[in-house]
């Protein structure tokens, strides 16, 4: 991370929800993905990435808007940077909230994104209050309300889509393949292995692969790891015991790979998520 760029990262111990206020000046961080879904604004600068196969840039005062499991990456295209606020939800706790708003929410169903960035320039007041209502010592009922009127708002941007129903655009090589390295993901897979599981070669693999998805299996195996390493450091494991679990070669290796995509090291996220000291 460059020297210019920090992160003030809190997580709410009731909602769980994280959020993050972070600013980046060239390279932000890898291309990577979250469990959560994202929603946030610019506040300073241009913030470049690329999402859903296009190339976005949010400018101030705009929201952005990403579903949990979308690849991203992260780039400040100007002098001087970006400085953005973002609300991490969990994708069961937005369902649940949701349901309050929408008596009538269609079954086997989930929230999801229209517009990576919408044109909604009401929706940001909307965020700035959450977050602030989340990063300061407001009381319960302060931050509820502001979590309502968020998901009120936020509710205009989402529409209702089918749940584990494959996307018929992608080829069925590379479904397969996916949902066998999430099956196995703590295993030390090959490419040989994951090409038999498949019925298909390793060479047609990979390329199907990185058609439908925009990583090699290789790297989205990393990607499972580290979104699985979050939740496990949140909940109070040890950088090293992480790394152990999840089939890193040690602690370094699993630093190396957490700071390329999320900007910062284990052991901090671990601290700011449990107060916990580093160990």
């Amino acid at each position: 991370m460059d020297s210019h760029s920090w992160i003030d990262l809190k997580q709410d111990p009731e909602s769980g929800i994280e959020t993050i206020r972070a600013h980046f000046e060239g390279h932000a961080y890898d291309p990577h993905w979250h469990d959560s879904y994202l929603i946030g604004f610019t506040e300073q600068g241009v913030q470049q990435f690329n999402c859903r196969r296009l190339l976005h840039s949010s400018t101030p005062g705009q929201a952005f808007l990403l579903e949990p499991g979308e690849i991203h990456d992260g780039q400040a295209p100007t002098p001087g940077g970006f400085t953005y606020s973002t609300l991490y939800l969990e994708p069961r706790w937005v369902e649940q909230a949701l349901l309050g708003l929408f008596e009538h929410a269609p079954e086997n169903c989930q929230p999801s994104v229209d517009h990576t960035l919408p044109d909604a320039p009401d929706l940001v007041p909307c965020i700035a209050r959450a977050f602030l209502a989340l990063q300061t010592p407001e009381s319960r009922m302060v931050r509820q309300a502001a979590l309502d009127e968020l998901l009120e708002r936020l509710s205009r941007q989402l529409r209702w889509r089918m749940r584990d129903v494959a996307d018929p655009r992608l080829p069925s090589v590379a479904l397969r393949a996916r949902d066998y390295l999430h099956g196995h993901f703590q295993q030390d897979i090959n490419l040989d292995d994951l090409a038999r599981a498949c019925g298909v070669d390793r060479f047609r693999l990979t390329r199907a692969f990185k058609a439908a998805f925009g990583l090699a299996p290789h790297a989205y195996l990393v990607q499972l790891r580290l979104a699985r390493a979050r939740r496990l450091l949140a909940s109070g494991w040890s950088p090293a015991q992480v790394a152990a679990d999840l089939g890193f070669a040690d602690q370094s290796h699993l630093g190396r790979w957490f700071r390329r995509a999320y900007g910062f090291t284990p052991a901090s996220y671990r601290r700011s998520c449990t107060k916990l000291p580093d160990c």
